[in-house]
């Protein structure tokens, strides 16, 4: 009786070292990804690409995993602005005024994507990834901040389109970056650099916003959002004090493949 107890004791033993072992990968896979995401997500855009899949495969929830992805995003941000800021780039105060224009309209993105069924999210999150990836590949040259245009109808302009594109972020925040590069460098001639600055204020400002409607709702899992968010932070913050103009052509090739295999899945499997 004995012998069995102590055996028994030992598999008991062995599944919750196993489970630990388990849960420490899950950990290492969100910082390892979050980190990539992070960088990414500061030098051009997409990274959610890579997270919003990888807490869904983990098992959470589409809806879930999306306000769970809100915690890494808000602290990447606030994280990159503060290396953009020891760099000496800053938009102030144009970046504010679009970023209370995009936090109006993530509340209403945010309650949208909180009560969309899961299945109908997968899809929709699959056909964004191709259209992402779409956008990658024929990305339009980076402009350069000679003329830029900050005043005026140019600034109304940005805050409409800031607004519309806050619905979108609220909604999924997956390639939100790239919608925002593609606005500051054709309506305001921003460089590359100054554009990726001003992202970063703005999407902290409407993440604020659409975090909370994700936990008013009770769709955040604080534990995966959190681990996920100390590879996004330090992702954001080495990119940040990098030259954006030194994009590295494996990393979005790697982006891009591992957006299609994420698509592929999410809308079949």
């Amino acid at each position: 009786m004995a012998v069995k107890l102590l055996h028994f004791q030992q598999t008991i033993k062995s599944i919750t070292l196993l489970f630990n072992l388990l849960s420490n990968l899950e950990f290492l896979y969100l910082i390892l990804i979050g980190f990539i995401a992070g960088f990414i997500n500061t030098l051009a855009g997409g990274g959610s690409l890579l997270t919003l899949p990888l807490l869904i495969f983990l098992g959470l929830p589409p809806n879930i995993a999306n306000g769970t992805n809100r915690v890494a995003i808000l602290i990447q941000n606030a994280f990159g602005i503060a290396g953009y800021k020891s760099k000496g780039v800053t938009t102030f105060p144009f970046s504010i005024y679009l970023g209370i224009a995009a936090l109006l309209g993530a509340i209403i993105g945010a309650q949208i994507a909180v009560d969309i069924k899961g299945e109908l999210f997968n899809k929709i999150l699959a056909v964004v990834m191709i259209l992402v990836v779409a956008f990658m590949v024929v990305k339009p040259k980076n402009l350069s901040n000679i003329h830029e245009r900050i005043t005026g109808k140019h600034l109304w302009l940005g805050i409409i389109i800031f607004f519309f594109i806050g619905i979108y972020g609220g909604f999924i925040q997956a390639g939100t970056g790239f919608l925002i590069l593609m606005a500051l460098t054709t309506i305001n001639q921003f460089s590359l650099v100054k554009s990726n600055a001003t992202k970063t204020v703005v999407v902290l400002i409407y993440t604020f916003a659409a975090l909370a409607v994700f936990i008013y709702n009770d769709k955040v899992n604080w534990e995966f959002g959190l681990v996920l968010s100390i590879g996004n932070a330090t992702g954001a913050w080495i990119a940040s004090r990098w030259s954006v103009k030194k994009g590295d052509k494996l990393v979005r090739i790697f982006l891009v493949l591992v957006v299609i295999i994420m698509a592929i899945k999410l809308w079949f499997f």
